[in-house]
């Protein structure tokens, strides 16, 4: 998914993407590329994952039916940085693209077909 249209900004939601699980975090923030034609633009991000809450389990479906959170910030979660790359996405390190990041929104999703 490429997101370089949303800016990011300091305690905006995001969602760490690996594999096919998602988790809530909240940008905590920000550095520039100081020279050349991108000069003052968000080059990384740095975020903390959220405490996500599963508001309620699926009377039928258990924990494969709808899953719904809550989230609020966790101030002492691993900090980790995702730097944006020419091809638009969000990623931990170069060539590493099993973690990436949206911005803009919060999602939590545990597939538990693993």
């Amino acid at each position: 998914m490429k997101d370089t249209k949303i800016q990011p900004e300091l305690g905006m939601g995001a969602t760490i993407c690996g594999y096919s699980d998602r988790h809530a975090a909240t940008i905590i923030g920000m550095t520039y590329f100081s020279s050349g034609t991108r000069k003052g633009e968000v080059k990384a991000v740095t975020v903390q994952r959220d405490k996500a809450t599963r508001l309620e389990i699926d009377p039928v479906y258990g924990v494969y039916g709808k899953q719904d959170y809550s989230y609020e910030a966790d101030t002492d979660a691993y900090e980790e940085t995702y730097t944006l790359r020419k091809n638009g996405r969000w990623t931990v390190s170069p060539g590493y693209d099993t973690s990436s990041l949206w911005i803009g929104t919060r999602r939590e999703y545990y597939d538990y077909s693993f």
